[in-house]
């Protein structure tokens, strides 16, 4: 069987909602479900899902608001709106703040679950094309390989290759370290902070063999790295 896919359902309509997740549930989907924005964010903090499946209209918190403040930490995850509101500018605004895809009620399941996989399928490929070069070494970032010239490929934990994936993406830039803390870690508390520290001096080592690249720190701001 394959692996369930995680996905973040926040739908106030209790009916509505208890449907949606019994639906996508009988499809190999692993649902969390949500009445309001605020449990939303929560639950993705918690859970990191794959794919978020947001209604606009939500009380504490609605769709739109919670989807800014998920996109300052999560640059890649897809979203997907529900929505009553069938106005221009209200799709227009969904996806000016970093929405994947617009479905208005009432809809089908059927039409939901193929813009689900649709969109996964599209995030997929995009990661699958990313092989980095930096300085001697190639990165390739799905299958989480570093490989210095022509030597054998040096295999990275998960949060080794998102952490070096973003600073190779702001290579020469500051990497916000807040910001990084928050996408990968869920937080920034002092003990993720110091995690993250060592995961930096992991790599700082990993890339010795080019004395060219050098991960500096930016005190008060987080982590550059040059070449």
């Amino acid at each position: 069987m394959s692996e369930k896919i995680n996905l973040l359902l926040a739908e106030d309509e209790s009916a509505l909602g208890q449907i949606i997740k019994e639906s996508l549930e009988t499809r190999d989907f692993k649902v969390t479900l949500c009445e309001d924005g605020n449990k939303a964010l929560e639950a993705y903090q918690a859970h990191r899902p794959e794919i978020l499946v947001l209604d606009v209209m939500m009380p504490k918190k609605d769709g739109f608001t919670l989807a800014k403040e998920i996109r300052e930490i999560d640059d890649d995850i897809p979203i997907i709106f529900l929505t009553a509101k069938s106005q221009t500018q209200d799709v227009v605004e969904g996806f000016s703040i970093g929405g994947n895809d617009y479905l208005k009620k009432p809809f089908s399941m059927e039409e939901l679950i193929v813009r689900i996989h649709n969109l996964i399928s599209r995030t997929e490929t995009q990661k699958t094309s990313e092989v980095l070069t930096i300085g001697d070494f190639t990165f390739n970032f799905p299958k989480q390989q570093l490989t210095y010239k022509n030597e054998e490929g040096e295999q990275l934990t998960h949060r080794e290759a998102h952490l070096l994936f973003h600073l190779i993406k702001n290579k020469n830039s500051v990497l916000d370290r807040s910001l990084i803390l928050n996408k990968l870690w869920g937080n920034d508390d002092f003990f993720s902070a110091r995690s993250m520290d060592v995961f930096i001096t992991k790599l700082r080592k990993k890339l010795k063999k080019d004395e060219r690249l050098q991960i500096l720190n930016v005190r008060g701001f987080g982590y550059k790295l040059t070449d």
